[in-house]
């Protein structure tokens, strides 16, 4: 019986390693492709024959997912897996629509054919859509696990947009680490407030080998999922944070929603932002779709250095990128924090964007006034750069989880706002931590 082609939907995260789990070593299945979306640049390369195993000695092309159609008959699939990840259900089954009609079969792979098993307690932080505040709570919760005692690491979701070889398999434990790994704003954003609290970090593409690196230095591994994804790892506490801003979408999106069904515990954040209606119906779609769960409620409550000097001021504001694309975010905190410390006005950056800037806006509509903060390449980086210094503003809010002033030569002053989780009432992340993971 001949092998079957499989074709594999990805965006250089889920799909490399649902390849490594699922088919690398599988005689029954041959991955004649990898197709790329959501980020740039990231089609045109070769998933390594040094990762492909031996079933693979050239190695698996990566092609743009607009080829995906001409793909299918040109290379005889068989079957395509879907893995990528935060998009609304809708999408998906347009595109398994797409699929079907091409004459191929359409497949998502769950968490019992993904997660590998750990030799330690894990935790898992993950979301319903990005931009729910899953960073401040995976920096919250592995706070509290120190203050148990705990000697804990944070495994992030991959972003593996570079040397693929090179980052099979990463720690970082200090700045100088990322610099050495020419790491990009996007990974400095989930990495370095990590690196700050002295929390080490690790990434990669195989994560059968990170994980192990990582037991290795920790008494409990924390899963700092990326997007909205379903951790890589089994977990013995799966915390999900919902976002009220958004209210529906923790039941709209993939696989947004299958985490709140797994979740033993669900945060929802941004209570004290969001309107009181979206919190009401955010409460009661959480009861429908996982009346177990344990429900904490949160606030990620804004702090500048000096909010005197954003008063009166014309602002740009400059947001996480995922939070505003995939995420479809018209705002962040960076704009919350220029209407709350009384900015004269939130200049509106789209007029003076270039290159793949401009590019992003035409790509993510929904994006506001703001300025996402897209960096996944050098080039990239020096277009954020000229787009900021371009603009007619007296101050630049930053709303990223870095201090990207430290990485941009701008032309104005620069302000840096800052986000922490804190729990309102009870129960709390402590409390649950406690409990169920214990100290040391």
């Amino acid at each position: 019986m001949s092998r079957k082609n499989v074709l594999i939907m990805g965006a250089a995260g889920r799909d490399f390693h649902n390849f490594n789990v699922v088919f690398r070593e599988n005689p029954d299945a041959q991955v004649v492709a990898f197709t790329a979306t959501q980020i740039p640049n990231i089609e045109g390369r070769v998933y390594p024959p040094e990762l492909s195993g031996k079933h693979y000695p050239h190695g698996i092309p990566i092609h743009p997912e607009a080829d995906l159609l001409r793909l299918i008959p040109e290379l005889k699939v068989d079957q395509v897996v879907f893995a990528y990840s935060d998009i609304s259900h809708t999408y998906v089954m347009h595109k398994a629509s797409q699929v079907l009609a091409a004459g191929a079969d359409f497949c998502i792979l769950g968490p019992q054919a993904t997660q590998i098993a750990s030799s330690k307690p894990v935790v898992s932080v993950c979301a319903a859509r990005t931009g729910s505040g899953k960073s401040q709570t995976s920096r919250r919760v592995a706070g509290i696990l120190r203050g148990l005692g705990q000697r804990v690491a944070a495994i992030r979701h991959p972003m593996p947009y570079g040397n693929l070889n090179k980052q099979a398999a990463q720690r970082f434990a200090t700045y100088d680490d990322l610099e050495a790994a020419d790491c990009t704003i996007e990974e400095r954003e989930e990495y370095e407030p990590h690196l700050a609290s002295g929390v080490l970090v690790f990434a990669g593409v195989d994560y059968e080998r990170v994980l192990r690196m990582a037991e290795k230095e920790v008494d409990v591994i924390l899963w700092d999922g990326g997007n909205n994804d379903l951790s890589f790892f089994r977990s013995d506490l799966h915390i999900v944070v919902v976002d009220p801003h958004r209210p529906g979408h923790e039941m709209a999106y993939h696989p947004g929603e299958a985490n709140v069904r797994m979740a033993d515990v669900i945060v929802i954040n941004k209570v004290d932002t969001a309107p009181a209606e979206g919190v009401l119906e955010v409460r009661n779609n959480l009861r429908a779709l996982n009346p177990s769960a344990i429900v904490v409620e949160a606030a990620s409550p804004i702090f500048v250095d000096d909010p005197e000097a954003i008063r009166g001021k014309r602002v740009l504001v400059v947001e996480d990128g995922p939070t505003l694309t995939h995420g479809e975010m018209a705002y962040g905190a960076g704009w919350v924090a220029a209407r709350r410390f009384g900015a004269a006005e939130i200049v509106d950056p789209r007029p003076y964007a270039v290159g793949s800037i401009a590019q992003t806006y035409a790509k993510y509509p929904t994006t506001g006034p703001v300025l996402p903060a897209m960096g996944y390449g050098d080039e990239q980086v020096r277009e954020l750069e000229q787009t900021i210094n371009n603009a007619k503003a007296d101050l630049v809010l930053i709303g990223t989880p870095i201090d990207l002033g430290r990485l941009l030569d701008l032309n104005k002053p620069a302000q840096r706002i800052r986000y922490e989780l804190q729990e309102i009432g009870q129960p709390t992340l402590a409390e649950i931590l406690e409990h169920r993971i214990g100290r040391k």
